[in-house]
């Protein structure tokens, strides 16, 4: 490869020639005379010196590749080391300090559309992230549904040596349990009926980038047994193939579950959960960093109408502070755009939320701490809801009760017979 590289027989050694030079990559391996690898990896990273650790380990030997990426090393490899995987190792490496020596400005990676807030929960999350995007260890990031999980993966790609390369995401619970190994290693022309050409699986198109397993928790147990081997191996076997081929991916993984209670119950293998849970990343819900839902409904709307968004109006933001948020920030997405389609002006009301009676009526007025509640009935509000719901998609079918009826989601007679309930004109 044209590079230069310098040989030490020991820790010792390893340690006397960090003193004297700085360098793009050290490799080292698991057992020395005097120590282990971890020793050296340590050093480096208490020292605080910018140089990436690979660690070479034993065959098969999952506990060491898992410690010294918890120690701090950049990657490993497994022995008998390949000469392929080696050079994708030392490229990334390379990558990875050559971005460090530019200095390279991570505001400037394009993230639109990633807003996370600003909150306290949420800064030590960004701070976390940084970090994790050094590294090329497997992460498992875990929270509710809905709490911005991929958004972080995508930010720990943007942020890495990875970030021109694919970020490839995928729905582990959406693929049929049959296809999941053609979908994930490819397959080759012949290999069922229907494989009429060779096909690329998940693993060859995030070659180089990163791979990111939503609802890894919904692999059945014989997919895991050929993704533990694909991850510890850093190789694929397509469908039909005899042969293996590396490959060089950065695995991400979330779900809403709690993994160690599917490892307790036997539907998640133990060896996979301590594979992909090297380093974990917990996303706050939505109901523990309040102070971030404005930030997030601005961006939300600004996504969802432009420069041309309606803004929110006290009652409004009240409604949207005391709200539980049981779906996180996909809900507040979804409550958005219901509001946007709803409301008949330039600002959205706390009716057009259509958030129910848990919320009624609570201003928000700027540097207001506490909410109040009104002593409207649930009747009333219901109606109030209703009747608002009604005029808008009124309004935005120009009076045409057909077609209002279908934006409501209701038959035309449901709609007749609730405009006279409510003693609404037709």
């Amino acid at each position: 490869m044209g590079l230069d590289a310098d040989c030490a027989g020991s820790v010792g050694e390893a340690l006397a020639l960090l003193k004297e030079k700085s360098y793009q990559l050290c490799l080292t391996d698991m057992r020395l005379p005097d120590g282990l690898g971890l020793d050296v990896v340590r050093h480096i990273s208490e020292a605080g010196i910018d140089t990436p650790v690979a660690v070479i380990t034993a065959y098969g030997s999952a506990e060491n590749a898992v410690a010294a990426l918890k120690a701090g090393a950049f990657d490993y490899l497994s022995k008998p080391v390949g000469l392929e995987q080696l050079r994708a190792l030392v490229k990334s490496a390379l990558r990875f300090t050559s971005i460090d020596a530019d200095h390279t400005d991570v505001a400037a990676i394009d993230t639109s559309g990633m807003v996370m807030g600003n909150s306290p929960a949420m800064r030590q999350v960004a701070a976390l992230i940084a970090k994790l995007a050094k590294s090329q260890a497997p992460i498992y990031i875990s929270g509710e549904s809905g709490s911005g999980k991929e958004i972080a993966a995508r930010q720990i790609h943007a942020q890495g040596t990875r970030r021109t390369l694919p970020f490839v995401p995928v729905n582990c619970g959406a693929i049929p349990e049959n296809l999941m190994e053609s979908e994930f290693f490819g397959y080759r022309k012949g290999a069922f009926t229907g494989a009429d050409s060779d096909r690329e699986g998940f693993f060859q198109a995030a070659h180089g980038g990163t791979l990111f397993l939503d609802e890894v928790a919904d692999l059945p147990l014989p997919m895991q047994v050929k993704l533990l081997r694909a991850i510890q191996e850093k190789k694929v076997r397509k469908v039909g193939s005899t042969a293996e081929e590396p490959v060089d991916v950065r695995i991400m993984c979330a779900t809403h579950k709690n993994l160690h209670d599917c490892v307790e119950q036997g539907t998640f293998r133990q060896d996979l959960y301590y594979r992909l849970n090297v380093i974990e990343l917990r996303m706050p819900p939505l109901r523990e960093r309040r102070e971030d839902i404005r930030e997030l409904a601005n961006a939300i709307l600004t996504r969802l109408a432009g420069e041309a968004a309606p803004t929110l109006d006290a009652t409004a933001w009240g409604t949207l502070h005391a709200y539980s948020f049981p779906g996180n920030v996909r809900e507040l997405e979804n409550i958005l755009e219901r509001a946007v389609a709803l409301c008949a002006s330039q600002q959205i009301s706390a009716i057009d939320l259509c958030l129910g009676n848990e919320t009624a009526n609570i201003p928000l007025e700027a540097g207001e701490e506490g909410v109040t509640r009104n002593t409207e009935t649930l009747e009333d509000f219901l109606d109030r809801i209703e009747r608002n719901a009604i005029q808008a998609a009124l309004e935005q079918t120009k009076g045409n009760r057909t077609a209002a009826a279908r934006v409501l989601g209701i038959s035309f007679r449901s709609l007749r017979y609730r405009l006279d309930r409510l003693n609404m004109e037709p």
